[in-house]
């Protein structure tokens, strides 16, 4: 998605060889105009792929995801990181370790807003080693459900996220992969 390119490269920080900070337009600030485009590239894309309900967890894949949604005419899901005091029967919940953090987290989804004939479009905003995505598949399967596809906003193609992905047979779709980054660089696989 050359917009969303474009954007990366323009406001986008390669801080090393692996964290890139985008907070100023997709995960703190966020540009609702290109968060508009980003929603149309997921519609257009799975459109055909039978969803009912799209997912997402908790916090930075929402705008994306609101906007997937709202295009889709689509309920929208968000998978909580966070414990809660309100949820704590009638969940599904597994185990996240997130690389960024270096921590484990609980990533909980209430059985109600998922039933065994849902097919669950999964959006995030980076894909990276993959460990986030496959928890959300182990709850949206917990359910019964059908993963109908993933959709990541920015993809570290050099970490090995897509491929164990697409190994275990999910259908994946990157509007921006990154080839390599390190401090001051930030390139694109050429597609």
């Amino acid at each position: 998605m050359k917009s969303l390119k474009d954007r990366i490269l323009k406001d986008g920080m390669a801080l090393n060889e692996t964290v890139l900070k985008v907070d100023s337009f997709l995960n703190h600030g966020v540009d609702a105009q290109l968060m508009y485009e980003v929603g149309t590239e997921f519609k257009n894309y799975f459109m055909d792929h039978g969803v009912t309900k799209i997912f997402t967890i908790e916090s930075s894949g929402i705008a994306p995801t609101v906007m997937t949604a709202i295009q889709m005419d689509l309920p929208m899901v968000t998978l909580k990181k966070q414990a809660s005091k309100v949820l704590k029967d009638d969940v599904y919940q597994t185990t996240v370790h997130s690389f960024t953090k270096a921590t484990d987290y609980e990533l909980t989804l209430s059985k109600k807003y998922i039933s065994n004939e849902d097919k669950v479009l999964i959006i995030d905003d980076f894909l990276a080693n993959g460990e986030a995505a496959l928890g959300a598949i182990r709850l949206v399967e917990e359910a019964g459900a059908q993963v109908a596809g993933i959709g990541i906003v920015i993809e570290k193609s050099f970490q090995p996220g897509r491929q164990l992905l697409m190994d275990k047979g999910y259908e994946v779709y990157s509007l921006a992969r990154i080839n390599k980054l390190g401090k001051g660089i930030i390139e694109f696989v050429e597609e």
